[in-house]
């Protein structure tokens, strides 16, 4: 686990789960997408990344809140363990590749699927739509439209622009987060 100390001393902390789908296995696009936010929220750069296999975590320190993102791979044979890791979950990240509208009712169908496990009953969820600073990709409102999102009623969610690549948009939905979940956290 690798902190990043954005603020001063911590007084909440909130465990975060990010999730992806990634191509037939292979540890394709999204990984690389959800791997390469996540370092750019923790080391403030783009960096080389390699698939997630199995889970990664990171700490980052944001406004006083110190985050515990759980990393969890995203191929096929993957999806069926994130469930071990759900437990104590304020909020599921799903970082949207903005321009590959061919496999985004796959995260829909994942996302849909993992709502309603006993753990996340309290997690808002936020989505990075990400790759916003490409031309074609889909605005958030397409994304929104894309995953149904407006029917989800039990949970508080949010929709983010975000680029990975120039941090536009990351540290927005990290503080969407702190301000939905609040009093929930553990010190």
């Amino acid at each position: 686990m690798y902190k990043l100390e954005l603020g001063n001393d911590c007084d909440r902390r909130l465990k975060l789960h990010k999730i992806n789908i990634s191509h037939k296995g292979d540890g394709g696009t999204y990984v690389k997408i959800m791997t390469t936010t996540l370092y750019k929220l923790h080391l403030g750069e783009v960096v080389t990344t390699h698939p997630t296999v199995g889970s990664n975590v990171e700490e980052l320190v944001y406004k006083n809140i110190r985050f515990e993102v759980w990393d969890l791979g995203g191929q096929d044979r993957l999806r069926t363990s994130w469930a071990t890791y759900y437990r104590g979950t304020h909020a599921v990240i799903a970082v949207i590749d903005s321009t590959d509208r061919t496999r985004i009712s796959i995260m829909k169908d994942e996302l849909f699927r993992l709502l309603p496990h006993e753990d996340l009953q309290s997690a808002v969820i936020l989505v990075y739509a990400n790759k916003q600073d490409l031309k074609d990709a889909m605005t958030p409102a397409e994304i929104t439209d894309a995953l149904s999102l407006h029917s989800i009623k039990n949970h508080d969610w949010h929709i983010q622009a975000c680029s990975a690549l120039t941090g536009d948009g990351l540290y927005d939905g990290l503080g969407w987060i702190a301000q939905r979940v609040g009093g929930k956290v553990t010190s």
